[in-house]
């Protein structure tokens, strides 16, 4: 119960000093909210790109045609049925963002959480279209 106090006061403490509409990558971003890794541009981060555009679609933190665009385009670029054999994908369809240092960031809640979320939707979908 108390780490529920705690999580939103302890991301408040994080983000108020520095403003993530200046950050400059996704790795920015994700870096502020967890010390997440950039992401790297080889195909194993696109598989988790693909499946957080369809999660931030699904969820309305974008636009659903524009990342269905960017989603379907880096899927045809994965070998097999990436959206049922790929743990990427599945986790990026569920919110969980994965740097390329293996740390993961669940993008899922509410509140600062969700504002944030938005935000680090539209670096994805940045990420996305760089990677096609």
């Amino acid at each position: 119960m108390i780490a529920r106090k705690l999580i939103p006061a302890a991301l408040a403490a994080v983000l108020l000093p520095c403003s993530l509409a200046q950050a400059a990558s996704l790795g920015d971003v994700a870096g502020q909210l967890g010390g997440l890794g950039s992401l790297p541009s080889a195909s194993s981060s696109s598989s988790n790109v693909a499946g957080l555009l369809e999660y931030c679609a699904k969820n309305n933190y974008l636009n659903a045609n524009a990342a269905t665009q960017v989603k379907d385009k880096l899927l045809g670029k994965l070998p097999g049925n990436t959206t049922t054999s790929d743990s990427g994908y599945k986790d990026g369809a569920k919110g969980i963002l994965t740097g390329s240092d293996g740390k993961s960031l669940d993008l899922s809640g509410s509140g600062i959480k969700e504002k944030v979320t938005k935000q680090v939707c539209d670096k994805v979908l940045s990420q996305g279209k760089s990677l096609l």
